[in-house]
């Protein structure tokens, strides 16, 4: 049995997480956690309800900057136990395919090797792939903050170790089809000598995420 992991596990989602010095600011990983769910669940829903893809992006990315916060005070979130760094690092892993979404989409914008049409797709593509990862990290917080007891403590283990790995699944499946987009870029860019401009927008795969 693993209570008080679990307990702790829970905190993620439920309760404030204690400092090492009561003077230092008080992290709260549910509210933390919420933020970057919510934030996630917002692009979507914007990503579906404006249809120009300039002026889409635009109320994006102004979501996506308003829910960095929990993203960016999360990651700082250090003193977890095993299983519950599992649940963060899935939060944290969403909130990443947002950050993936945000910064790569803005830069294909002002990408001339794409048409209108297909940075409508492209957007699309995105917005399916962080509602995956979105409706996976609902029944994350579904299954650590119930209340029942239709699951034991191993059953509770086994879906939060699942739901991290497909979650991780997503992550990189965001990453390579960036990767992909990216690349059809260049190679357009290449036939017209232009290859270099491509990779000054975009930065070399080890400075970015393709």
């Amino acid at each position: 049995m693993k209570k008080i992991i679990f307990t702790v596990v829970m905190a993620l989602f439920l309760v404030q997480s204690p400092t090492a010095h009561a003077q230092m600011i008080v992290a709260d990983p549910a509210n933390l956690a919420s933020g970057i769910l919510n934030s996630a669940n917002e692009i979507i829903q914007t990503s579906s309800t404006v249809s120009n893809v300039v002026k889409n992006f635009k109320e994006v990315e102004k979501v996506y900057k308003q829910g960095k916060e929990y993203y960016d005070k999360l990651k700082a979130v250090t003193n977890l136990v095993k299983d519950a760094r599992k649940v963060q690092q899935t939060v944290l892993l969403v909130g990443d395919v947002s950050e993936m979404y945000v910064q790569n989409f803005n830069k294909m914008l002002n990408d001339p090797n794409f048409t209108p049409q297909e940075l409508v797709a492209i957007g699309n593509g995105y917005t399916s792939l962080l509602n995956e990862s979105t409706e996976l990290l609902k029944e994350l917080k579904q299954i650590v903050s119930a209340t029942n007891l239709s699951l034991n403590d191993k059953e509770r283990m086994d879906v939060v170790d699942r739901v991290y790995n497909e979650v991780k699944n997503y992550h990189s499946l965001v990453r390579y089809y960036t990767n992909k987009n990216i690349s059809v870029s260049y190679l357009r860019a290449k036939k017209k000598n232009d290859g270099k401009r491509v990779l000054e927008l975009y930065g070399t795969s080890n400075q970015k995420y393709w």
